[in-house]
Order: C-alpha cells, then sequence, then structure tokens
C-alpha cells in the first residue's frame, strides 16, 4: 500500500511541477531520473541499513560533543538563570547556534569548507547537468545558508540571467544552514534532519529542472568564488561569534512573535468559528500529507504542522510536531523530512534582501517571483518525504 501512494506522491509532485514549468520542451529527463534513483538508494541506505545507521549515529554523535561543548560556554554566561532541571529553549537549543558558527568560520579561514563545497559542486554538476555555478550555490547553502552563501558568489550576481538566478535563490531556500542542524536535532530524530539534508540537495536540482529549465553552454558555464576580505584570524573568529548570535537572536525573535501570533489568530478562529486556524489550515494540506505516504486517520495533524511551518517557519512546526499526540512514528518521520528547509514567507524577505544588498536590480528580480520560489522549495520538501516515506 505504501508503495501505492508513494507512487501517487511521485507522480502529484511531477504533475504540479510540470503544470508550473516555463519550458516544457527544455526538460532533459535522463538527468532527473538518475537523480530520483540516486535519492531512492540515498534515502534507502540512511534509513534501512546498518551503513545509514552508523553514518547518522556518528554525524549525530558529532553534534552532541560540539554541543556539549557549547553548553560549556552558555553555562558560563547563563549560569543559574534556568530553573533546576529545566531546559530554557533559548539557551539550549539556540545559543549552540553560536559555537557552530564559529567552527565554520575556523573551517573556512582554513579553506577547508571551500575546498569541499567547490568539489562536491563539480562532482554534481556532473550528475544534475545544469551549471557549476548552480551546483556550487547548492552545496554552499546546505553549509554557509541561504543568505550568507550568495556572498560568495557576488561577482557573478549582476551577471545572470532570470533562469540562473531562480536556481540559485531555490536551492538556498530548500537547504538548510549547517549552524543550525544541530539545534534541529535536539528537536526531531537527528537521522530525519539528516536525510532530509541529503534528498533537498537533489531534489532542488530535480524541481528546477523540470520547473525551470535551460542549458548553460560552455562560455557561461563559469565559476568565480568571491575570495572572503583579508582578516587575522581572530577578527575573523569574532565576526563569526557575533553573526551566530544574531542568528540566535533573530530566530528567538521570530519564533516570540510566530508563536504568539498563531495563539492570537487560533484563539479568533476558536471563538468565532468554533475551530482553531491551524486545525483549519490541516483540512487545506491533509491531502498532501497523504501523498507524502501519511494515513488518512492522522493527515489533518499532520497539515497542520506542514502548514504552520510553511506560514511561519521550520522551528515553530517542530515545536508542534514534539507537542502533537496520537502520530504514528511513519507520520513523525515522513513531517519531520518534510520540515528541515527554508520553505516559509519569510525566507522569500530574507533571500530577496541578501540578494538586494548585493546587487539592487537582481534583488528586485528576486523579489518578483518570490511566491514561484517558495512554490518550487515546498515541491522539493514534499518530494524529500514522498521518498523518505518509502522506507518508513
Amino acid at each position: 500500500m505504501k508503495y501505492a501512494i508513494a507512487l501517487l506522491g511521485l507522480l502529484v509532485v511531477f504533475a504540479m511541477t510540470y503544470a508550473a514549468s516555463n519550458n516544457r520542451s527544455g526538460i532533459r529527463y535522463r538527468p532527473l531520473i538518475v537523480m530520483v534513483v540516486l535519492q531512492t538508494l540515498l534515502a534507502f541506505v540512511l534509513l534501512n541499513t546498518g551503513v545509514g545507521e552508523f553514518l547518522v549515529g556518528g554525524f549525530a554523535g558529532l553534534f552532541s560533543h560540539l554541543l556539549s561543548y557549547a553548553a560549556e560556554g552558555i553555562n558560563f554566561v547563563f549560569g543559574g538563570i534556568a530553573n533546576e532541571g529545566q531546559g530554557p529553549f533559548f539557551l539550549n537549543v539556540l545559543l549552540p547556534i553560536v559555537f557552530i558558527s564559529a567552527l565554520i568560520g575556523i573551517l573556512q579561514y582554513l579553506k577547508v569548507l571551500p575546498f569541499i563545497i567547490k568539489y562536491i559542486g563539480l562532482a554534481l554538476s556532473k550528475i544534475n547537468g545544469m551549471g557549476q555555478l548552480e551546483s556550487y550555490n547548492a552545496v554552499a547553502s546546505a553549509i554557509l545558508g541561504q543568505s550568507e552563501v550568495f556572498i560568495s558568489v557576488k561577482k557573478q550576481m549582476g551577471l545572470l540571467p532570470k533562469h540562473r538566478l531562480y536556481t540559485l535563490c531555490a536551492s538556498a531556500m530548500s537547504t538548510v544552514s549547517m549552524s543550525i542542524v544541530g539545534a534541529y536535532m535536539q528537536m526531531i530524530d537527528p537521522k530525519y534532519v539528516v536525510t532530509a539534508l541529503v534528498l533537498n540537495l537533489f531534489g532542488g536540482f530535480i524541481i528546477a529542472s523540470i520547473l525551470n529549465p535551460y542549458t548553460v553552454t560552455a562560455a557561461e558555464d563559469l565559476l568565480e568564488v568571491q575570495e572572503e576580505e583579508k582578516q587575522s584570524f581572530f577578527e575573523m573568529l569574532g565576526e563569526y561569534i557575533l553573526d551566530g548570535f544574531k542568528v540566535a537572536i533573530v530566530v528567538g525573535a521570530m519564533l516570540i512573535g510566530f508563536v504568539a501570533l498563531i495563539a492570537l489568530v487560533n484563539g479568533i478562529f476558536q471563538g468565532i468559528f468554533g475551530i482553531s486556524f491551524q486545525h483549519l489550515l490541516g483540512y487545506l494540506f491533509a491531502p498532501f500529507a497523504f501523498v507524502m505516504g501519511v494515513p488518512w486517520a492522522e493527515a489533518v495533524a499532520a497539515g497542520s504542522i506542514m502548514a504552520t511551518k510553511m506560514v511561519s517557519n521550520e522551528f515553530v512546526a517542530m515545536l508542534d510536531l514534539g507537542k502533537a499526540q496520537g502520530l504514528s512514528a511513519r507520520t513523525t518521520g515522513i513531517v519531520s523530512v518534510f520540515l528541515v528547509s527554508f520553505a516559509n514567507f519569510s525566507s522569500i524577505g530574507i533571500i530577496a534582501g541578501a540578494v538586494k544588498g548585493l546587487h539592487e536590480k537582481q534583488g528586485n528580480v528576486v523579489a518578483r517571483f518570490g511566491l514561484r520560489l517558495l512554490y518550487g522549495a515546498t515541491l522539493v520538501s514534499v518530494l524529500s518525504a514522498v521518498i523518505a516515506g518509502l522506507y518508513l
């Protein structure tokens, strides 16, 4: 039964993507088939084999150690604020981002990350049939984040046509930054975080190849990575530490605002219609949850969490998933994979603002296709959840 539903899910995703394509005759099907097969194989390895369990366990163990080191600094500054035995979300989940950001800065400074990103991107470009720039950007987005990644390719930003710019922005919205992966792992099972990271990387290319197909000529297939301004080690370290703290503060502020606003809207809808706003959205998203592999009896509850992610952000949705009652392990896994991306309305503004800060004209172009960007990135999340559902 689950295989039939997965097939239905794939057909729905590809039909919705194909219907919105801006150049159906330009779609190249061979790279698409290869990437779907790779997604399926990687999901099987990560979710159903001892090798996958070992890899996920190693990745989760690494972040567990890093978070324990981060706790040393947090406890030194904020020790005593928390009640005995309590674990405040801001201290335990968000503030470790500061330490992870510092580590990313060190790896950038030592040229380790640029080397990894460049050559993984180069290998991906041979598989996906897209340009080196697009492949580099997808890998860099998964490590640096959806706004920081554009700084590294700002030399080419003003020269990119609309269709290539769309692919770059879609990759940024479809992934998550490595600095907050540790935070996700404290909210949902690490194996779903790792699986989503891998599947979204290929899923972004798959959806973009159908929704926005084009061919990059040899003359256009150039990659010019912007070298960071020369800084001393401690200048760089201080900058990344402060950037990490800003991310923690921004996420915390957004959580306060969104959780409060959702509670307000739920209260208004409950008072007027006798049903909460989130529950109402659950009915709208229930068919999508079902084709992802969620049992129909749990589709409304799952759809409500999916909708929350889209209208607010993944952190709010993950909190709701953690509080949800009566969801099966299969549903929890499928929804968890869906939640690990930046596909939400606020990301449109973040990405458009980041690009506009580097090139005003291109930033305006991004703002104009913002809803199409969210549409594509959401389909990437649905596709990853459908593939993961095969093995849950």
